[in-house]
């Protein structure tokens, strides 16, 4: 706290004042993120009874389709992000984001055909799609550089909450089925689902209403020419020190990158070994195979010996387990470091993969097999989660930011539907304990590429980050 309150000390600017303006800028941004994590996770509630509702319980092919429909609209939100957020600014996209939540929501819990909720269901997977391109980006472009990474971590913190409120909104509303009750004309099927949805208005208005007030990136604003009013927020932020530093930087690199920003910069110089660490390491947070916990939850938990009602516990246990973990990962990223934390979860998951394996091989199950699966959503939680989001948010040149930070977004999203769609597959082919022994090959993998080819950037200003690796 007191290397923080350093860093902001100004003359002209009261520093609690600086840090509160901050914190808000960043509250609101991470909003984002909440709504991301709300969004992506409130169907798993919602499936058994929209799923009777509909009529499709015994179609596979629809489940599958319903559930991994958003995915579809998050490859298409993070493919306009960025070059719109380079276009027109990163604050016009968030409330673009916001109103396109508000909008999913009613109209998902609205419908009465399935053709409508799956339309409903891609329009809300742009908004996640926008939101997880853009928030920790803007996040990443208004905090001083000590602090970077705590503060976009916690938009990771608002993605782990968003999942949590999810699934208790999820608890909360489901109301019991009787015996022998059709689901379907039961209150969870003609109304429960639809409320699970609906709930999403609330944050999603909140956060359109708060955009309003919070600048523009000063970052976009000075390769837009607009350095006055850059230099306005970079003095609110952190006082008059600190914003002539920043602008300085700022300016001195867009001196020497003036070209008009277009897709062939993505190609120049060393951009595209940059933009390939970028979607290395966003390709491997999925690939590290924990968000099958989170999608699969059931069938991970049925396979270690637990009933339905304890795996629902089970999963708030998960959601509990992530806010937690989020909140340490907070507090360690800017002091631990982003390299030593993606070290640190790779080679964690590994392990951890290695022993679910052997519990799935001999059939151990009950209280062993959940310490292993929180222990590894604790393990993601606090390292790859937000530390991916960190390094995504910092490395890539400050002409094409939006553009590279899109397309390592669009691989990560593209990489979450290969494995959502693959988790039933191989568990069927290889079984649970393959599986889980195939995400842990692919953590090694990870580590050894993280070992390699990421460098440190903790401490270091965007500027010097992009200087480092140009």
């Amino acid at each position: 706290m007191k290397k923080e309150t350093h860093i902001r000390q100004s003359g002209s600017v009261n520093t609690k004042n600086a840090s509160l303006y901050l914190f808000f800028i960043t509250l609101v941004a991470a909003m984002g993120g909440l709504l991301f994590g709300y969004d992506w996770v409130v169907i798993g509630g919602a499936k058994p009874f929209y799923e009777a509702y509909f009529g499709i319980s015994g179609i596979p092919a629809m489940q599958g389709w319903l559930m991994g429909s958003a995915i579809l609209g998050c490859l298409v939100g993070v493919t306009v992000a960025g070059s719109l957020s380079d276009r027109f600014g990163r604050k016009p996209l968030m409330k673009l984001a916001a109103l396109i939540f508000i909008l999913s929501a009613v109209g998902t819990g609205a419908v009465n055909q399935v053709e409508w909720f799956i339309t409903f269901r891609v329009m809300g997977g742009i908004a996640i799609g926008i939101a997880s391109t853009l928030s920790p980006m803007y996040i990443a472009e208004i905090s001083p550089s000590e602090v970077r990474g705590k503060y976009v971590a916690i938009n990771q913190f608002t993605i782990a909450f968003g999942i949590l409120a999810a699934q208790v909104v999820n608890w909360l509303i489901a109301d019991q089925v009787s015996a022998g009750e059709d689901i379907a004309l039961s209150w969870n099927g003609l109304w429960g689902w639809r409320w699970m949805f609906w709930v999403v208005i609330i944050p999603a208005s909140l956060f359109l209403i708060t955009a309003f007030f919070i600048p523009e990136s000063p970052r976009w604003l000075t390769v837009h020419n607009r350095s006055e009013e850059a230099e306005r927020v970079l003095t609110k932020i952190g006082g008059k020190e600190h914003a002539e530093k920043e602008l300085a930087e700022i300016k001195l690199l867009i001196a020497s990158a003036i070209q008009k920003t277009n897709y062939r910069q993505l190609l120049k110089g060393t951009t595209p070994k940059i933009i390939l660490i970028g979607v290395v390491i966003a390709v491997f947070q999925q690939w590290c195979g924990i968000n099958v916990i989170f999608n699969y939850a059931q069938e991970v938990f049925a396979a270690a010996g637990y009933g339905i009602s304890d795996t629902l516990f089970n999963i708030v246990i998960t959601g509990v387990t992530s806010v937690f973990a989020a909140i340490l990962g907070m507090y360690l990223v800017d002091r631990v470091g982003r390299r030593s934390m993606l070290l640190t979860g790779a080679a964690g998951l590994s392990v951890i993969y290695l022993l679910i394996g052997l519990c799935y091989r001999f059939q151990i199950t009950g209280i062993i097999m959940l310490v292993l699966v929180v222990t590894a959503i604790a393990c993601y939680a606090t390292t790859l989660a937000p530390v991916v989001w960190v390094v995504l948010s910092e490395i890539f040149p400050i002409r094409v930011r939006g553009m590279a930070m899109a397309i390592a977004t669009f691989s990560l999203w593209a990489a979450c539907f290969v494995l959502t769609y693959t988790f039933p597959l191989l568990n069927n082919g290889l079984g649970a304990a393959g599986t889980f022994w195939l995400y842990g090959g692919i953590c090694v993998l990870g580590t050894i590429f993280i070992f390699f080819k990421l460098p440190e950037t903790k401490g270091k200003s965007l500027e010097e980050i992009e200087s480092d690796l140009w």
